[in-house]
């Protein structure tokens, strides 16, 4: 494939992961309003978003198998038209069982398309030689950012229905302008690459296998963090630290803003210190940061040990889903992720259990724990993950 071909992908992908966090985030913060208009406790508002988790949970395994069959980017583009379509249908229920139906088949959509534009990324990372997986999640990350901020703007002048039809016709959009540069082209496979059904030398199975539950306990320790700081940031600043509201939401601003940074520098990161010592050094980084963001007595060392931690953070969940797709092909993406998504779905309900049991503060520093584990892992596994 020629190199002008290689750089429309790359960035009909970076389209796509943009295009899915800006959707999600929109979702996100139109999530009050939707409880208002359905009704719902805080206990049936919290069993209906389990129809997201449920759903992604779900699709991520049987999208691994689609892609083998039909092809990363097809998968894609379906999966984008579906999420755009499913972000549109929580404003038109008006039950708790209703929404959470419709959100079981939105999240569908989320997980699916998550898994499609890994492997399709994977497979670009390896055609270009260059570690450039991080700069595909970076664009995620400000997708979200964008995203949000603009549902921000337009809560107080636009109806939920609207607003999320408005992200429908762009997520639509988006996807026939960089659905086509996808629908052109097959996904690269380098030469050196050998393709499933020629046989994987080198590797039983089996290794490969323990080697990519490996990495997905990395995504798992990684994404337990990402979980946790979004659910129990602000409220540890508010009630532990005594922050205003906007100093509590500031400090979540300050850990994605630095998570974002450092994927987007991640490639220069990556090219400079390679896989291995990313991962331990993103870890060790986000273990210190965790400790400070957690423990510190003051809000501006929690807010430094908020950004240390995004940094720490930024670059282990896309190398490790990057090595588990090399390893593995779009089924080692699927494992990767969904371990990856259950590390989110765990870290709120456990930081809530152990903070009843000892503290906030304390219940934070698991975050801490389990980024140490992951560059102990990563140190372990080094001459299996690659330099």
């Amino acid at each position: 494939m020629r190199d002008d071909s290689l750089v429309r992908l790359r960035i009909a992908l970076t389209a796509f992961f943009a295009l899915d966090g800006f959707v999600f985030a929109g979702w996100v913060v139109r999530i009050p309003a939707i409880k208002q208009q359905t009704g719902a406790s805080a206990g049936g508002l919290g069993l209906a978003l389990l129809g997201v988790s449920a759903g992604a949970v779900v699709t991520m395994a049987l999208t691994g198998r689609l892609c083998r069959r039909h092809g990363s980017h097809r998968i894609t583009v379906v999966y984008a038209v579906l999420l755009s379509l499913g972000v549109a249908l929580p404003p038109l229920t008006h039950s708790v069982l209703a929404l959470g139906a419709v959100l079981l088949l939105f999240g569908a959509a989320y997980g699916g398309i998550s898994v499609a534009f890994n492997s399709a990324a994977v497979d670009l990372v390896a055609a270009l030689r260059r570690p450039v997986m991080p700069s595909f999640h970076a664009a995620f990350s400000l997708g979200a950012m964008l995203g949000a901020g603009l549902g921000g703007l337009v809560a107080a002048h636009l109806s939920p229905a609207r607003h999320l039809f408005g992200l429908t016709l762009i997520g639509l959009l988006v996807t026939a302008l960089a659905g086509r540069t996808l629908l052109r082209h097959e996904p690269p496979v380098p030469a050196e690459r050998v393709r499933p059904e020629e046989g994987r030398p080198r590797r039983t199975d089996r290794r490969t296998r323990g080697l990519v539950l490996v990495l997905g306990l990395i995504a798992l320790c990684t994404a337990y963090g990402e979980g946790a700081m979004a659910d129990w940031g602000a409220l540890h600043f508010q009630q532990d630290l005594g922050a205003s509201a906007g100093t509590a939401a500031a400090g979540y601003s300050c850990f994605a803003l630095a998570m974002t940074l450092g994927r987007l520098s991640g490639t220069a990161q990556l090219e400079r210190l390679g896989r291995t010592r990313t991962l331990v050094a993103g870890g060790a980084l986000a273990a210190a940061g965790m400790l400070l963001g957690s423990l510190a007595p003051s809000v501006w060392a929690a807010l430094l040990g908020f950004a240390v931690t995004g940094l720490g953070l930024a670059n282990l969940f896309p190398v490790a889903v990057e090595r588990a797709g090399a390893l593995a092909g779009p089924g080692g993406v699927a494992t990767a992720s969904a371990l990856g998504y259950g590390g989110m779905l765990l870290g709120p309900p456990v930081i809530g259990f152990m903070a009843d049991w000892v503290s906030l503060p304390a219940a934070l520093t698991s975050v801490a724990v389990l980024a140490a584990v992951a560059a102990a892992i990563a140190f372990a596994t080094r001459r299996s993950v690659g330099e």
